[in-house]
C-alpha cells in the first residue's frame, strides 16, 4: 500500500495525513510534487490519470483517488474511534457537513485560487479573473454559516470531532494561504479553529 501525498499547502492529501494521525495509522507515503509539476507527469499519470492528488495504491494494483473516499477505505478497515459518526443520524450529520463545507466554501475557495492566484496561472489558461474575485464574498458568507452553526457547538456535527472538521480544518487553512482570512467578528469560527489546530493532528 502507497499514499501518493503532496505537502502542505495542499489541502487534499493533507485531509488524509490528519485523519490517519487521528487514528494512529501509518502508511507509506510517496511525495509528489505539485510546484514542480510531478503531478502532471508521465509517472504519476499512470497511477491517476487525473493527475490529482492523494492517491492510494493498494495491493500494487487498485488505486482509490479521492481525500474523502481514501478516508472511507481506512474507516471501513479501523472503525474505531469513529470519524465519519456513528449510528444512522451521526454517520448523516457528518456526511451532511462535509457536503456543505465542500460545496458551500471550498467550491468557491477553488475558484479564487484557480482564477486569481499566480502560482496557477502556469496551468489555468484563461485565467478569468473577474469571476474568481466574483467568488471571494462567497469563501467569505460560507465561512459565516460555518461561525453560526459553532456558535452553539464545539465541532460540526455537535458531537465529537470529524472528518467534517478535518475538512474544514485543511480548507479554512487553505483559504488563509491564498489571502482570505476568517472574519474578524466570527469568533465562534475563530475558536473552533483554535481548538482544531491545538490537535497533535493538525501538524500532520
Amino acid at each position: 500500500m502507497i499514499l501518493y501525498d503532496s505537502p502542505n499547502p495542499a489541502p487534499n492529501p493533507r485531509r488524509v495525513r490528519i485523519y490517519l494521525a487521528e487514528k494512529g495509522l501509518s502508511v507509506p507515503l510517496q511525495t509528489i510534487s505539485i510546484r514542480d509539476g510531478e503531478h502532471r507527469g508521465d509517472a504519476f499519470l499512470q497511477v491517476n490519470p487525473l493527475g490529482q492528488i492523494p492517491a492510494l495504491v493498494i495491493d500494487g494494483a487498485d488505486v482509490l483517488t479521492e481525500s474523502i473516499a481514501i478516508c472511507r477505505f481506512f474507516e471501513t478497515l479501523h472503525p474505531s474511534p469513529p470519524l465519519f459518526g456513528s449510528g444512522a443520524r451521526g454517520v448523516a450529520e457528518v456526511d451532511q457537513w462535509i457536503r456543505r463545507v465542500e460545496l458551500r466554501l471550498m467550491t468557491p475557495l477553488a475558484m479564487v485560487w484557480q482564477h486569481t492566484h499566480p502560482f496557477t496561472a502556469r496551468v489555468v489558461k484563461p485565467q478569468y479573473t473577474d469571476f474568481g474575485e466574483s467568488q471571494r464574498p462567497r469563501v467569505v458568507a460560507a465561512m459565516r454559516e460555518c461561525d453560526t452553526a459553532l456558535a452553539s457547538r464545539d465541532w460540526l456535527d455537535g458531537k465529537g470531532y470529524s472528518m467534517a472538521d478535518i475538512v474544514l480544518l485543511t480548507t479554512i487553512d487553505f483559504a488563509a494561504f491564498i489571502g482570505i482570512a476568517v472574519p474578524e467578528d466570527a469568533t465562534a469560527l475563530r475558536d473552533w479553529h483554535a481548538r482544531a489546530s491545538a490537535r497533535p493532528s493538525a501538524q500532520a
